[in-house]
């Protein structure tokens, strides 16, 4: 089968021929029909990581966004059948640890992550393996197709775990969501979902066109801003919104957004996110950080202290909470088909990574032939 391999960091992905995948007797093998292009391959194909010991080896084919159609099932599968529709979450859980037993299979203790580690060869290709599909096989709903659901496993997932499980956030909060790629335009549209008046602010101004179509009510451009935190404390200050069609709405009084999304992962952002915030508000981490951070940012702890500011980690979602996310979808509450701009061939996607050094992409790229 061909499949996108990382042959040397930094250097285009080799196209191959490789053996296509058998089941384990927990595993079943999924014909890929569409896998997104997340920025996380990107990190992957950089060789970023090596400072969180999470670097990719060599020889690892990428991709970990998939969705399509299971082609063969291991002798102990019981829940997934040939020819269902699944998609994949790229946090593979065995389902058997602490973690998992408690519905948070995303940080599983012996949990692989899909396209990331030779155990586990990623969806750039034809065919893609699943392990302890019992737990990990999302079942996609009908009329959905893989194309919409390409971004589930990670971007459309991890947004949308970090705002609803994570983060304390009632509807009326004012959310600021700094970084409008993949993962950040997808907390755009979770957040607006699930009640939140929404600022997203970025350097490009076709993302944040992006991010006001996907429920942005404010956006700043970082590039002509003076001082991005100054700016979401004015816009915050003493607000109201009206009651809409999703209930009663809190609101704000007081300058600063409630909760505060980095979703890129750079030093300047990160700060950005902690100082827009109010007292008592909630920094929550879904970029990775580049080989310039290194996995460190510099942050206020003294002023997030006193005025006892919460700092969050969110990782991809677990595989047993997909429901949530699903329902949302079928009911047309969120629609992560909104968020996809491009659908490519396999052959692209070396160029479509390069893309990404310049943040030359908008919105969520997908593979959608093979």
């Amino acid at each position: 089968m061909r499949a996108a391999v990382l042959t040397a960091y930094g250097e285009p992905l080799e196209i191959e021929d490789v053996p296509a995948p058998d089941p384990a007797d927990h595993g079943v093998v999924v014909e890929t029909e569409a896998c997104g292009v997340c920025r996380s391959d990107w990190h992957a194909w950089k060789g970023h990581g090596e400072w969180a010991d999470d670097q990719v080896p060599e020889g690892q084919i990428l991709g970990h966004e998939p969705a399509g159609t299971v082609v063969e099932t291991g002798s102990r599968v019981e829940r997934v059948r040939e020819g269902d529709r699944v998609a994949v979450p790229f946090n593979l859980g065995r389902g058997e640890c602490e973690h998992c037993r408690n519905g948070h299979g995303n940080v599983c203790e012996d949990g692989l992550a899909l396209g990331f580690e030779a155990d586990a060869p990623g969806a750039f290709a034809e065919r893609v393996h699943v392990p302890y599909a019992d737990y990990n096989a999302v079942h996609l709903p009908d009329g959905v197709t893989p194309t919409e659901m390409a971004s589930l496993g990670c971007r459309f997932g991890t947004a949308y775990h970090g705002l609803a499980h994570r983060a304390d956030l009632a509807p009326g909060d004012w959310v600021a969501v700094h970084g409008c790629g993949g993962v950040g335009l997808s907390a755009v549209h979770v957040a607006d979902a699930l009640g939140a008046n929404v600022i997203a602010v970025d350097l490009n101004d076709a993302a944040l066109a992006k991010a006001r179509e996907l429920g942005a009510d404010e956006t700043v451009e970082a590039n002509s801003s003076q001082d991005v935190p100054a700016e979401i404390e004015a816009i915050t200050n003493g607000s109201e919104r009206e009651q809409g069609g999703r209930g009663p709405r809190r609101t704000s009084s007081g300058g600063g957004a409630h909760v505060s999304v980095d979703a890129l992962g750079v030093a300047e952002t990160c700060r950005n996110s902690v100082a827009c915030l109010r007292a008592r508000g909630q920094h929550l981490q879904l970029g990775l950080t580049t080989d310039e951070e290194r996995g460190e940012v510099s942050l206020p702890t003294d002023a997030m202290a006193m005025n006892e500011i919460t700092f969050l980690g969110s990782r991809g979602m677990p595989p047993t909470r997909y429901d949530e996310l699903l329902r949302m979808v079928e009911r047309g509450t969120v629609s992560p088909a909104d968020l996809v701009t491009r659908e490519v061939a396999l052959g692209e996607v070396p160029d479509r990574l390069a893309a990404m050094d310049d943040f030359g992409t908008v919105g969520i790229e997908v593979v959608t032939e093979f």
